[in-house]
């Protein structure tokens, strides 16, 4: 793993000389005179730049899932040669991040490697923030319409191009799933938005710990899959639907809404779906440039 981390001061715990300040006893040449209205000079101090980006993931046993997340952080830090970027792991690997924290410089910035709020990020994560001052913690990688264009490219490659979604096909996004209704509301949202790049419905469904479950999904019991039917034409025209799809087999498609390989991978990849994308991330392929910009734009934000 220390091989793939390798990159342009990716892993160092302190700070990239470039951003140490110039000595406070003389007004850097590029300030210029200074403006009446500012009064009397007290000194110039610089403006606090945050240099460390502590890139926060679950962790995982997976090798290849590893792999995945140590490409990510990678292309993240040569991305921005002039940061600090260093891995942190919230479960399952090391270092975790309050040892990470309590080794690199104060105000440091924690970017989630997650999909979706819920407990890692409002407890874990938070809770280690507080612990060092000046710390922060940004938003989650999702939900947001550049992830979107990342699945309908994983779609494509499991075979979805030419026709692409037929008609009748079921558009599932299988997410990992939380007790935290915003990590479930994140999810929907990113239902939504890769249904208006695909302009067809995609329901979200979870492999744990909310409804409805990847299983129901995929077997058609959920209420989406089972439309409510009002009137008689309403019947008679869903009938006559089914009966043309009936000539051409309709699919269940399961877009993987996963960072990279791991359990919850493996598990949505034998849900019995009749297509089932790769995760966001595939080690040993190029990291989506989508990611690496939320990595620094939550980054930035902070």
């Amino acid at each position: 793993m220390t091989a793939l981390l390798a990159g342009p001061r990716q892993g160092s715990l302190s700070a990239p000389d470039s951003v140490l300040p110039a000595a406070h006893g003389a007004l850097p040449a590029a300030h210029g005179a200074l403006p009446a209205a500012h009064g009397a000079w007290g000194g110039w101090e610089p403006g606090t730049t945050a240099s460390v980006l502590v890139a926060a993931s679950h962790g995982t046993s997976s090798p290849a899932g590893q792999a995945a997340i140590a490409g990510l952080v990678a292309a993240v830090a040569a991305a921005r040669p002039e940061l600090a970027v260093v891995p942190a792991f919230v479960d399952v690997q090391s270092p975790a991040v309050d040892a990470v924290l309590a080794e690199v410089e104060p105000e440091a910035r924690i970017v989630p490697l997650l999909l979706s709020a819920g407990y890692h990020t409002r407890h874990d994560l938070a809770g280690a923030a507080a612990q060092r001052p000046g710390t922060t913690v940004g938003r989650p990688l999702g939900p947001d319409p550049r992830l979107a264009a990342v699945l309908e490219r994983r779609l494509r490659e499991a075979g979805l191009h030419g026709p692409g979604i037929r008609s009748g096909d079921r558009v599932v996004l299988a997410c990992a799933g939380s007790t935290d209704p915003a990590g479930v509301r994140d999810c929907q949202a990113m239902a939504r938005m890769l249904s208006e790049r695909l302009g067809t419905g995609v329901e979200a469904a979870y492999v744990s710990a909310a409804s409805p479950t990847l299983a129901e999904a995929v077997a058609g019991e959920t209420a989406e899959a089972r439309p409510v039917l009002r009137t008689v034409g309403e019947a008679l025209r869903h009938s006559l639907s089914r009966a043309w799809r009936g000539r051409r087999p309709s699919r269940t498609v399961v877009a993987t809404y996963l960072l990279a390989p791991g359990f919850f991978a493996s598990r949505v990849a034998g849900c019995g779906a009749d297509v089932v994308t790769a995760p966001l991330l595939v080690p040993g392929e190029e990291v989506p440039a989508e990611l690496v910009e939320l990595v620094l734009e939550r980054f930035d934000r902070l």
